[in-house]
């Protein structure tokens, strides 16, 4: 039994490694890669040149701005690079203000930490999150101390992030809308696909696709959104996604009335759009031929969206965008994992920072940045993968700096080599972040130590290895000690949780009080919304688990999609002024099913089917709530 146990658990590790290596197929970001080179060597460069390469290295940080760069609204994107680089700057600032206080720094890194985490899962902003704010903290208390450079070294920081913001932002002159452009466009091809599939084995897997582009584009043109500056093609835009989001509704609402297969014209036609919305002279589309097929009409309205001049549209453009205060409160929660992993976050960074003080290691700060990267991982698995991949490719990347630092480069060499460094990182993060460890180490010693004359060359090495792997430890014992409770027995709860809040929002938006509130700014939506991002992370948490059950899991799996396509609905139907009052046996009728549903996912118990009152207008909310009972009901005797 013990051998059994011994081959298992070595099965498993030899798994976990290959799987920490394996090779993404994702295509090469060229563009980003170069950029990211030039606005991390250009400022080196300069500053060699004018005879003070330490300030140029400094400003080589601010440079780390252009890493935030992903496929955003440029409106978004001009906001969220700008925080990059005022926080890059603060976090220089702080870092060289509190270089000769230790143990206060410990404290200060963990709190930078938590702090921008926190605000990148409350605003679901996608990027390397707080690792680099991490990286130009510590690098601020591990410069020569002298803390009224602290203005200075802030200010170089800022003058690095703003050349990156610059050029983050250059692809706006040519293609101002395009992000926006690729959201909606996947979502009139997927629309087309949903509509193809109709009557056929696939259908269920577009609704699902089509579903999560709608919330994509929805998500994308609320952060594009610029009150007082709404362009005809950010309008054509959201014209555009209404009709097809309307277009995917009637058919969910009217499955059943149909024909088993839609006609193949309307499918093309929707493709046609999706091909043209990237044009810049759009070509224009036939309209469907007058049919007594009632999609006709809405694929045309949509046609007309795209084919005639936007100034002549009379269809105003209605959006609703929550305020922060809004977006901050509903993840500023006990419950809410975005909460609860920043937490964690900080504190094991706090550890990590405490433990190197206190055992008072050379250059010390390099065990917390290893902690953190470690700590980067977005489940337990995750985790396990960071630490393999940045022990293995942090020894072959330190191995690279020293033999560079070695020679003791001039400024020239040092600048070429922090781009191609820089260049070959974001080429190889896309495929597999052990391979960009062998590139983000020696880039990150580069600027940290080109101006410090290194004597001992082997001592130097395997100091940095030692931090290394002390910092990687942390991170996986920290995660490892904190999740202890896993995110697969949670489950359970969670689901129950969101079922609990999609009632409360239901009640909401069809009774007899809902006309005096307004749902799209509600509490009820807003804590669903929390509810539904929790789900989702703790079941991709659940998945990353050290053991796993798969079975199990994979019988949650419909649950959770249709947990998530309830929510869509519940959430497009707020939009809607003209909702059916439900009487009051028809509410209590419906508030039970949902009672039902939530204590038998909690329980993992089978339960008895419950007749689904009709909502006049909004049957496919009915109908979503009744496949929601069909999948908890089948596989309510199983997951035990």
């Amino acid at each position: 039994m013990r051998n059994k146990t011994s081959e298992t658990l070595f099965s498993t590790l030899l798994l976990t490694i290959k799987q920490a290596f394996a090779v993404n197929n994702n295509p090469l970001p060229w563009t980003k890669a170069f950029s990211a080179g030039v606005c991390a060597g250009l400022p080196v460069l300069i500053g060699y040149l004018f005879g003070n390469l330490e300030y140029g290295l400094i400003a080589g940080l601010g440079g780390l701005t252009y890493l935030y760069v992903f496929n955003i609204p440029y409106a978004f994107r001009a906001k969220k690079l700008f925080f990059a680089l005022v926080g890059l700057s603060i976090a220089m600032g702080l870092g060289t203000m509190f270089a000769p206080y230790p143990y206060v720094s410990a404290f200060v890194v963990a709190i930078i930490g938590a702090i921008v985490t926190f605000l990148f899962g409350a605003l679901r902003i996608t990027g390397p999150a707080a690792i680099f704010f991490v990286l130009t903290f510590l690098m601020g208390t591990g410069m020569p101390i002298d803390t009224s450079l602290a203005p200075l070294r802030a200010g170089l920081v800022f003058i690095g992030g703003a050349f990156s913001w610059i050029i983050g932002m250059m692809g706006w002159i040519q293609n101002p809308h395009g992000p926006e452009k690729i959201a909606v466009k996947k979502v009139y091809s997927d629309l087309a696909t949903f509509i193809n599939s109709f009557g056929t084995e696939h259908f269920d897997d577009s609704k699902e696709k089509i579903g999560a582009s709608l919330n994509s584009a929805e998500e994308m043109l609320l952060s594009g959104y610029i009150p007082w500056r709404v362009s005809e093609t950010f309008k054509q835009l959201v014209l555009l996604k209404e009709q097809a989001n309307n277009i995917f509704l009637y058919i969910l609402e009217n499955g059943d009335k149909l024909e088993k297969m839609l006609p193949k014209e309307i499918g093309n036609t929707i493709q046609s759009i999706a091909n043209s919305i990237d044009y810049k002279i759009p070509k224009e589309i036939p309209y469907l031929k007058i049919s007594a097929h009632p999609l006709h009409e809405m694929v045309n309205e949509a046609v007309t969206i795209i084919n005639e001049p936007i100034s002549s549209n009379t269809r105003r453009v209605s959006i609703s965008k929550p305020s922060l205060r809004v977006i901050l409160g509903g993840a500023f929660d006990k419950n809410s994992v975005v909460f609860l992993y920043a937490l964690r976050y900080g504190f094991v960074l706090l550890i990590a920072a405490l433990i190197a003080i206190s055992f008072d290691f050379n250059r010390s700060y390099w065990v917390t940045l290893s902690c953190a990267a470690v700590l980067s991982g977005a489940t337990i698995m995750a985790t396990f993968h960071r630490a393999i991949q940045r022990t293995l490719g942090t020894i072959i990347g330190i191995l690279t700096a020293t033999a560079i630092l070695y020679f003791q480069p001039d400024g020239y060499v040092i600048a070429i080599a922090i781009f191609l460094l820089t260049f070959l990182t974001e080429l190889a993060i896309v495929l597999n972040y052990g391979i960009a460890a062998l590139f983000i180490t020696p880039n990150a010693l580069l600027l940290a130590e080109s101006t410090t004359k290194i004597h001992d060359i082997s001592y130097f090495a395997s100091a940095r290895v030692i931090d290394v792997l002390i910092g990687c430890a942390i991170g996986l014992i920290g995660t490892l000690i904190i999740n202890r409770k896993s995110a697969a027995s949670i489950l359970p709860h969670t689901i129950a949780k969101t079922i609990r809040s999609q009632q409360q929002l239901l009640l909401t938006l069809f009774s007899k009080g809902s006309s005096l509130v307004e749902p799209e700014h509600s509490r009820e939506r807003s804590k669903m919304q929390t509810n539904l991002t929790n789900l989702k992370i703790m079941y991709n948490t659940a998945l990353g688990e050290i053991p796993r059950d798969k079975e199990r899991l994979d019988l949650y799996f419909p649950v959770i999609l249709s947990v998530g396509q309830l929510g869509y609905l519940l959430d497009s139907s707020t939009k809607f002024k003209d909702r059916p009052i439900l009487s009051d046996s028809d509410l209590s009728q419906i508030l039970l099913v949902f009672e039902t549903l939530a204590k038998a996912a909690e329980q993992e118990i089978e339960f008895s089917k419950r007749q689904v009152p009709e909502i006049e207008g909004f049957n496919k909310i009915k109908t979503e709530v009744k496949h929601l009972q069909d999948t908890l009901y089948a596989s309510g005797g199983k997951v035990h």
